[in-house]
């Protein structure tokens, strides 16, 4: 009860302002009002694995370096310059002279060093970007202008370190990564990017303010606003009223109904998300351990590629994602190009149900009088399939799958539940079949460690490990990609890791979705898009999209306050909040689809 008084504390005065006289809205500031619909965990940089958190960590937090705009190649952040030794064992950044935290305080190497090294001592700090300094020896600041990172072997990602760098002087007082101060704006307010997170509602509203001394030049616009709403739709007509500016994750029907809207501009790009089937292949945990309950006979390499051959990812492509995507191959999209695996026709799953059928025939799973295949043991081969019920694509694609195993003696149950229940039985190993999806950076290290077998979770419920993978051929063909320096000998061997991913089929990838936006071309132009004239806009590699966005001469100054429409969309899901210590906080997991 305490607990539902404080939400009503924080939201009805909000509601209120929903309601000011207009000489109060005349006077409000210029605002990009963008719509989320998708969860933010948390605001904690260490520890948010949500892709929309991570894209508010890019806005407010500068890297050491970060993928350009142009083509995703490493350009400046912190670092102005960077050079390595001789042996690659050595790296050193000299830090931007004259940047300051929005407190006034002077941005130093010794900020850098102090994330690196809490990243490397703190397991809980490593939730997030743990696996960029794995191969990390020792990170030092010898003066306030030079950053110095020695590693075990070569590492060839030392430009791509996707690392929001924070102040020492305010996270150094955080004892407990979990707790939920980290989420306060006394703690993440102080930043040093594009723009400053200044409030924070969850599952409401994350307001950011432009950073007036941010080193490349404030931006042209004075806050930035990241709505929530509780699906899509309600978004869509958000933006038709002119309560939004800015819709993303747009469904292939909403994207064509906005094409010949007024005042409305789309935009359709390669995307750099990737969707996929998990099939269980025996979850374990970093000891070796056993956990959760994946049918045994998915363990059977076997009977994973009879799946693979059983589905039609044209089908699904043209049917559910209404064309609005591409046809699958490795883990790494086409955006890509250099480190994208494209299968060669002999080792390709090709839909081919008679060729399932000899496979599992061959392998011994025979049929029984229901015409649903058993193992040795007599164990149907009955088979969950978990998903998001609030997605489109698992709803559609759901109904495609328990055809196509069927027709080869796979029974199939649906399991469509909340977001929080898709995440914590795919990260628990609860599950047999499961649709799930990452984002990718330029560089596909990040990507990659999350098949390693050193990803595998510590206890059931971590997030670690993407599919449950641990193959010693895998981990090799890892390790020498890393270390490999020479970019076209490097991308060779990430397309031989694909492979040998691919050949064992612990997830089959799926397709990867056309990006689909949206935007109020009447309020807002300028919109960067990545890479440069043909990408996507919202949740880059950077922050470029939004950064280099302008009002439109002449367009109506927006209201600062959450418009009506939003009110109605939120619903009841305000009343959901927990006040902690003055500070309104709430703590998900990433849902499969989420991640990043």
């Amino acid at each position: 009860m305490a607990a539902l008084v404080a939400a009503l504390l924080v939201v009805v005065p909000l509601a209120a302002s929903v309601q000011a006289a207009p000489a109060a809205r005349a006077q409000s500031p210029q605002v990009l009002r963008v719509a989320l619909v998708q969860e933010i965990d948390h605001l904690n940089p260490f520890t948010a694995s949500f892709a929309s958190s991570a894209m508010i960590g890019r806005f407010a937090w500068e890297f050491l370096t970060l993928p350009s705009a142009e083509d995703a190649t490493p350009t400046g952040g912190v670092a102005e310059s960077w050079e390595s030794s001789e042996d690659k064992l050595t790296w050193t950044f000299t830090i931007r002279e004259g940047m300051t935290w929005s407190d006034g305080e002077p941005v130093t190497a010794h900020d850098a060093a102090f994330t690196f090294n809490k990243i490397m001592s703190d397991p809980k700090a490593a939730e997030a970007n743990g696996s960029y300094v794995v191969n990390f020896k020792k990170v030092s600041a010898p003066d306030d202008r030079t950053l110095v990172i020695e590693t075990e072997e070569p590492q060839a990602s030392m430009t791509a370190l996707d690392v929001p760098i924070v102040p020492e002087h305010v996270w150094s007082k955080i004892e407990d990564m979990h707790d939920p101060v980290t989420d306060s704006i006394e703690v993440v307010g102080v930043g040093s990017g594009p723009f400053l997170i200044a409030e924070y509602r969850p599952n409401e509203l994350v307001r950011m303010t432009a950073n007036k001394d941010y080193w490349r030049g404030a931006p042209a616009y004075d806050e930035l606003h990241f709505i929530k709403f509780e699906n899509a739709d309600a978004a869509v007509n958000a933006l038709r009223n002119g309560e939004v500016d800015f819709v993303n994750r747009l469904t292939r029907a909403q994207f064509d109904s906005l094409k010949n809207e007024p005042n409305i501009e789309t935009n359709q790009a390669s995307g750099r998300r990737y969707r996929e089937l998990l099939m269980n292949p025996g979850a374990r945990n970093a000891d070796g351990d056993a956990i959760g309950d994946g049918h045994p006979a998915l363990q059977d390499v076997q009977v994973r590629r009879a799946i693979a051959m059983a589905i039609d990812p044209e089908v699904l492509v043209d049917k559910v994602l209404g064309g609005y995507g591409e046809l699958p191959g490795g883990l790494v999209p086409p955006i890509y190009e250099d480190y994208h695996y494209v299968p060669d026709e002999d080792v390709r799953y090709s839909f081919d149900p008679d060729a399932a059928n000899a496979l599992l025939d061959e392998a011994g799973y025979r049929r029984g009088p229901d015409g649903v295949r058993v193992d040795s043991e007599g164990r149907r081969l009955e088979f969950r399939l978990t998903g998001r019920a609030s997605e489109d694509y698992a709803q559609r694609a759901s109904d495609y799958i328990v055809s196509w195993l069927r027709d080869i003696g796979i029974e199939v149950t649906k399991n469509l539940v909340s977001d929080n229940e898709v995440d914590e039985t795919t990260s628990s190993g609860h599950y047999d079949l499961a649709f799930s999806g990452w984002g990718t950076n330029p560089d596909p290290d990040y990507i990659l460690n999350k098949q390693t077998c050193a990803a595998l979770p510590a206890a059931s419920g971590s997030s670690s490990s993407n599919a449950f993978f641990c193959d010693e051929t895998y981990d090799k063909l890892y390790a020498q990609q890393i270390a490999e320096m020479d970019p076209k000998k490097r991308a060779k061997l990430v397309l031989q890791a694909q492979a040998r991913y691919y050949e064992m089929v612990p997830s089959l990838v799926l397709g990867y979705d056309n990006v689909l936006e949206a935007y109020r071309s009447d309020r807002f132009t300028g919109f960067v898009q990545q890479p440069e004239g043909e990408g996507q806009i919202m949740e880059q590699t950077g922050y470029w999209g939004f950064y280099g966005a302008r009002p439109v001469e002449g367009a109506a100054e927006s209201d600062s306050g959450l418009p009506t429409g939003v009110w109605l969309a939120l619903g009841a899901g305000a009343l959901a909040l927990l006040a902690v210590g003055g500070t309104v906080v709430v703590r998900r997991r990433a849902t499969a689809d989420d991640r990043e």
